[in-house]
């Protein structure tokens, strides 16, 4: 018997060490499912109607790599005036001969190379913000460094020449669109003017290189304002899918849970009701709230990651069920072809609101939902006899309840419309309160 219970206690060691592992591994899945689960509904919310900008090849991330579903705000330092600097080491050759003592007037010769690298900075610097580049300022200074460019090279030639280059890079950053052809021509033609004066036919190189840096530097910083404009604009679609993506989640949401809750409750109402004098009818009631508790979850899932597709009949046949919960006879009527998917599911919503709306607000004895559909128009109308009344600020509501101008209607209002239909609410001629929805050519 001594065996027995040693083994005993090692079989119980052995499923004491075990069961911790197999614990953490079922947290461990649970956590994978959560997960994965989270990330759907990350994809829901801000891939929609975006796949350029944030999708890769495994549809996670943004597609840079960094998964975080968040555009970069800059993918390097903005470009300034400190890229042109470099090229003023053209002038070295100038200030060589100015250093060593083989310029005449030295004097000049300094105060001009002074004067030739301040306006260069100024006009390179300004030339990365428009609207430093547009003013009249700017315009002064490049015609100023253009008159200081054409001064020392006409009085020293050589290697003084090569300022006309950089007064083409500083004209090329400054000049754009339709007046830079002419201005790189222009430029072009006074540098082979003064250079021809003094080198003779080395001014064909001093043009060409004056005419080249014009028009690479203008293309070049077109092209990078080009870019950071599309980036700009991506960003600014990727934000507005995002706002559109959350207003229609809101929308999905707020007529999911409204109507549920409210089928909910009513039935709840009833069951403890009749509880005491029926408990089978009771508990037909409870099991009808974990029916719909079940499908609000199902559709709820649906709505997060942005496929539900409803179904008209079933939205008529659990309004039918709300109302008679509620107290109010149903009337529910529908002719004409087959609908389309998406009108099935704006007119679903329509049912939806305005059924909630009477058994929450109107007091009504009578409920009548009828749907007509043709090959050009189809027509949903939902009429109760309740005391529809206007409700403060001119909107109408029922019995005192939620007015039109609420969430729900408006959500309704905005969907109809974006499918070029139209939606009306307010009291019916005869009393009670009453919601027409119409969308053009729905059918299947």
């Amino acid at each position: 018997m001594s065996w027995l219970r040693r083994a005993g206690c090692r079989m119980s060691a052995w499923q004491e060490t075990q069961t911790p592992w197999k614990t953490e591994r079922i947290e461990q899945a649970e956590r994978d499912e959560q997960a994965e689960r989270d990330e759907q509904a990350e994809h829901a919310a801000v891939g929609a109607g975006q796949p350029a900008v944030c999708g890769n090849e495994n549809g996670t991330g943004n597609g840079n790599g960094n998964g975080s579903g968040k555009l970069p705000e800059q993918v390097g330092p903005p470009p300034s005036g400190f890229a042109l600097l470099p090229w003023l080491l053209l002038g070295m050759g100038a200030f060589s001969n100015l250093f060593q003592g083989k310029t005449s007037n030295p004097w000049i010769g300094g105060i001009g190379l002074l004067l030739f690298n301040s306006l260069y900075i100024q006009v390179v610097f300004r030339a990365f913000s428009k609207k430093a580049r547009e003013a009249r300022s700017t315009r002064g200074a490049l015609i100023a460094l253009g008159v200081v460019t054409c001064f020392l090279g006409g009085l020293y030639g050589g290697s003084w020449l090569l300022f006309f280059p950089l007064l083409g890079l500083a004209a090329g950053a400054v000049v754009r669109g339709r007046w830079l052809g002419g201005t790189g021509l222009g430029l072009s033609v006074l540098a082979g003017v003064v250079a021809g004066l003094r080198d003779g036919w080395g001014a064909v190189s001093v043009a060409y290189g004056t005419f080249l840096s014009t028009m690479v530097t203008a293309a070049i910083l077109s092209l990078s304002d080009a870019v950071r404009e599309l980036r700009a604009a991506r960003e600014e679609l990727a934000r507005r899918a995002v706002e559109k993506e959350r207003l229609r989640f809101s929308r999905d949401l707020h007529d999911l849970l409204g109507h549920t809750l409210s089928v909910i409750v009513v039935k709840s109402e009833a069951a403890r009701r009749i509880a005491h004098r029926d408990l089978d009818a009771a508990l037909v009631q409870v099991s009808d709230i974990e029916s719909v508790g079940r499908q609000a979850l199902t559709e709820i899932r649906e709505a997060v990651t942005g496929y539900r597709e409803g179904s008209l009949a079933t939205d008529l046949d659990r309004a039918r069920s709300a109302l008679l919960a509620a107290g109010i006879q149903p009337v529910v009527r529908q002719s004409g072809p087959p609908l389309s998917a998406h009108a099935e599911v704006l007119l679903g919503w329509v049912v939806r609101e305005a059924v909630t709306n009477a058994v929450r607000h109107s007091g009504a004895g009578r409920c009548e939902i009828a749907v007509d559909g043709s090959s050009e128009r189809v027509r949903a109308r939902i009429s109760d006899d309740g005391a529809g009344i206007v409700v403060g600020g001119g909107e109408v509501g029922g019995g005192g309840g939620a007015g039109v101008g609420g969430t729900g209607l408006k959500g309704l209002t905005e969907r109809l419309t974006a499918a070029g239909g139209s939606l009306e609410a307010g009291p019916g001629v005869r009393g009670g309160f009453v919601v027409s929805a119409e969308l053009p050519g729905a059918t299947a």
